[in-house]
């Protein structure tokens, strides 16, 4: 038998047999929501040489103690608050527009009221209703025929080989005159939609804007001051108004005449609106915005 181990050893013995192992104990520690980290701690007695495991979700070494303060999440708690959208605010624009009768004087003023966007928001309310105007014109009826469309083309032209020539297949490739498109247009829906009050709000801010900037008269009924189509009165007349023939203008009306209309189609730089046709792409596009009193009144009960 050994001899037994000296009085001293044998109490040192028992204080590290005694001792029991930390137990494994896992936590779900963050200390920042971005920053999670795996490690696999190992702590060592002093006078022992087994290791001790501590698993832990993050590299700190001192994983328990009361010095750190770590993070608990739960799952159920956001770890933001959502955030906060700002309602569209619409605000009325007032603009007083100057009345002229067919001769050219003024005889008085009215008011024009219309719901306008705010001025951050203007910009792009009014480019997506534009947008959507001409995307909805388009026809999309465009359309090619591909290679395998077209008619002809299913015999070998030549052979593969001992010609001296490239390769071909058929008459009808792309490479040819008379084949195929590569990668043509085909019929195609280019329609988008858009809110019937952003539409309106878009509108009503455009017009807002060119009566603010001094662009915009309102004339008195003249529609049966033409009595048979002549384009050189209806030039006269825009000339008594201020108006300058060459600069692009659009008149507002509510009823178009027959010798209206006829009096003015032939001014390229003219557009003869009625509350159907009304368009923000005309209204843009106008240089000089022309009402009359029925046309106000209609454009406030709607817009205003």
């Amino acid at each position: 038998p050994p001899s037994p181990p000296p009085p001293a050893a044998t109490d040192k013995c028992r204080r590290i047999t005694s001792a029991a192992p930390p137990p494994l104990s896992t936590a779900l520690v963050l200390h920042s929501p971005m920053a999670l980290s795996f490690s696999l701690s190992s702590s060592t007695m002093a006078t022992s040489t087994s290791p001790s495991p501590s698993l832990s979700f993050f590299s700190s070494s001192s994983i328990f103690s009361p010095a750190s303060k770590p993070l608990f999440f739960s799952l159920r708690t956001p770890l933001s608050k959502p955030p906060k959208y700002s309602v569209l605010s619409i605000k009325a624009e007032l603009a007083t527009l100057p009345i002229f009768d067919f001769s050219g004087e003024k005889v008085g003023e009215t008011v024009l009221n219309l719901k306008t966007a705010p001025p951050d928001t203007a910009r792009a309310v009014i480019h997506r209703a534009v947008v959507t105007h001409l995307r909805n014109r388009r026809r999309g009826t465009a359309s090619t025929l591909t290679r395998g469309e077209v008619r002809g083309g299913g015999k070998k032209p030549y052979p593969q080989k001992k010609t001296g020539r490239a390769r071909r297949g058929s008459q009808r490739t792309p490479l040819r005159p008379g084949g195929g498109v590569i990668f043509g247009p085909k019929p195609k829906d280019w329609s988008i939609k858009m809110n019937k009050k952003e539409k309106r709000l878009a509108l009503s801010t455009a017009i807002a804007s060119a009566a603010s900037a001094g662009s915009s008269i309102v004339v008195e009924e003249f529609g049966d001051k033409f009595t048979q189509p002549k384009t050189k009165d209806f030039i006269a007349a825009m000339n008594r108004w201020g108006l300058d023939p060459k600069v692009k203008s659009m008149f507002f009306m509510m009823e178009l005449g027959e010798n209206l209309e006829k009096s003015g189609r032939n001014i390229g730089t003219l557009q003869l609106l009625t509350p159907r046709t009304l368009n923000l792409y005309h209204v843009l596009d106008a240089e000089k915005l022309v009402f009359t009193p029925a046309t106000v009144d209609y454009l406030n009960e709607r817009y205003g």
